[in-house]
């Protein structure tokens, strides 16, 4: 089998690929962007009905192409947005090869030497897009559940209807969990959410969405190379917002207003019991903290003054229940919102840490022409939204051509 060259391949075609080859294109750099499915595949399969983005439309942007619709302060739907995504794939005739499946990519004396499911491929120079959401993670003590409980992750659940009746238990405080969390409640279940350390927002701060200060205060340009704890920072679970059209807040306290039951950390199974950490309350008073923190972190930088109205703190049970019986039937479902990882089993080139994640510097991989774009917090703050990718593949595609002309 003939083995086919070209300078660089973009694993991935959603908008962190496409912002690649957008600037590979800029660049007369060669290249194709290889697809498992379609472009924009984890917006179109692997999404909850209900989801949309957290961002406002008016920040939904990616490189030379912008939001342009009727309702700037809205938020896209999940078709939506890989419709502006494709959209984006379109204009930029990026070469992408649908249905491609990358199997295994290892090194070579001139480069890299991709096996797809479309055949051989070398290069000089990968980009990693794959994203950082591949595989949900799941506990090890998951396998100790009642056979009788059924368990879901948010790859497995659309709506409400994909979900056993009776009760759910969704384990999770990000803004994934949160609002599976809402959606059950309302639909009729009796809901209860384990939580553990969470990102609390209003979704609105003095009348502005909170991700306009984010976004104008310079909180989200924050560089890698300027965070005290970087891992940390990289692991941060998703904000507790919602991007519904009331603009409402989604946090512990709306949900404990819905009539959801708040636990802490779900540490164990023993004996078919969930058993629940006791530091619930700790938990909430560090988040509410944090989040003052932020807030008045804002009011700061524009300088005011007068007090606003200030949220309330976290509510939590007296005495939250510290185990809850799996096999007495209150629980049908889990719901495990515990984040997601990279798939890499395909990657042979000794690039990942111990704990399977990628060795790189704001995107240069610990390998010479192995780059990586839409990971968390890759360049700056905002690397995971897609108005914060055109920064993210500028540097790491100007990187990547000035190793390609050294090495001419």
């Amino acid at each position: 089998m003939s083995v086919e060259r070209v300078t660089t391949v973009v694993v991935g075609a959603g908008h962190a690929g496409l912002a690649a080859s957008h600037f590979l294109t800029a660049r007369s750099i060669d290249h194709v962007v290889l697809e498992r499915g379609e472009v924009a595949n984890s917006w179109r399969r692997e999404r909850w009905d209900s989801m949309r983005l957290l961002t406002p439309n008016w920040l939904t942007r990616l490189p030379g192409l912008a939001y342009a619709g009727p309702d700037p302060d809205g938020y896209l739907t999940a078709g939506e947005v890989s419709a502006f995504i494709e959209h984006f794939a379109a204009v930029a005739r990026a070469p992408v090869r649908a249905r491609t499946n990358v199997e295994h990519l290892g090194r070579t004396d001139t480069g890299y030497r991709l096996t797809t499911s479309g055949g051989e491929l070398e290069c000089r120079s990968v980009v990693l897009a794959t994203g950082a959401c591949n595989v949900p993670t799941v506990p090890a003590f998951a396998a100790a559940v009642p056979s009788g409980v059924e368990q879901l992750t948010p790859f497995g659940y659309r709506d409400p209807s994909s979900v056993p009746e009776g009760g759910v238990l969704v384990v999770g405080g990000s803004a994934t969990g949160v609002q599976i969390a809402a959606e059950l409640q309302r639909s009729g279940r009796q809901v209860v959410l384990s939580t553990g350390g969470h990102v609390r927002l209003p979704r609105l701060h003095r009348g502005r969405d909170v991700l306009w200060w984010m976004d104008r205060s310079g909180v989200w340009d924050q560089r890698y190379d300027e965070i005290e704890d970087l891992p940390r920072a990289r692991r941060l679970p998703s904000p507790q917002l919602v991007g519904s059209p009331a603009r409402e807040t989604l946090d512990l306290n709306a949900l404990t207003d819905l009539g959801v039951s708040l636990v802490g950390r779900w540490a164990a199974v023993r004996d078919g019991w969930a058993l629940f950490s006791g530091g619930l309350r700790n938990v909430c008073s560090l988040a509410d903290l944090k989040m003052n923190r932020l807030l008045s972190g804002f009011d700061q930088w524009a300088g005011i003054t007068e007090p606003g109205v200030p949220l309330a703190p976290t509510r939590v049970p007296d005495r939250p229940r510290l185990r809850l019986d799996l096999r007495g039937g209150e629980i049908r479902t889990i719901v495990w919102a515990t984040g997601f990882r990279p798939d890499y089993s395909w990657l042979d080139v000794p690039v990942l840490d111990g704990k399977g994640r990628l060795r790189h510097e704001g995107g240069v991989v610990d390998s010479p022409g192995l780059y990586a774009l839409g990971l968390p917090l890759l360049r700056r703050r905002r690397s995971t939204f897609l108005n914060g990718i055109e920064d993210d593949a500028r540097a790491v595609t100007d990187h990547l051509a000035g190793a390609l002309a050294v090495a001419r």
